[in-house]
């Protein structure tokens, strides 16, 4: 398929994301510290997103299943590890905080831009500092102390 026709799917399928998300307030970072906040004035509305998104992701899941590919790429991306390990529990633990404290994940915060509140542009700037923080992290670990790239094994 062609390279136009997958990036016009992935723009329907963000503006989808972003109008649903929108539409449900979930833009409203003080919608989602009222649902973490158990003990005071909880806000369950964020359970019936939640719950709707895993919903449409597990009937998603189960129809790549039955199919024998995609429609707009040669194959599935699906996550092959299973594995819990502590990159995985740290990066959940740090996604956490930053939800809790700032009422915002990656994806509504992208939305949120359109409202061009400070708020927003500042968290969506200290997610790309931390993104780009991790990846050079990343790759300095992958370097090795001798600071060289691994080496490539022949075989």
């Amino acid at each position: 398929m062609s390279t136009a026709l997958r990036l016009l799917a992935a723009l329907v399928a963000g503006l989808v994301f972003g109008l649903g998300l929108a539409l449900s307030g979930m833009l409203d970072p003080a919608r989602v510290r009222g649902f973490l906040d158990v003990a005071g004035a909880w806000d369950p509305s964020l359970i019936f997103v939640l719950g709707g998104a895993v919903t449409i992701s597990g009937l998603g899941y189960r129809l790549c299943r039955r199919r024998s590919g995609p429609v707009l790429e040669t194959r599935f991306d699906l996550p092959i590890r299973r594995r819990v390990d502590a990159p995985l529990v740290a990066g959940a633990a740090l996604f956490g905080i930053g939800w809790g404290l700032s009422g915002f994940c990656p994806g509504p915060a992208v939305a949120a831009l359109s409202t061009g509140a400070t708020p927003v542009l500042v968290f969506v700037a200290a997610m790309l500092a931390g993104m780009a923080l991790h990846d050079f992290g990343r790759r300095a670990v992958e370097r090795g102390p001798t600071g060289l790239p691994p080496p490539v094994p022949r075989g």
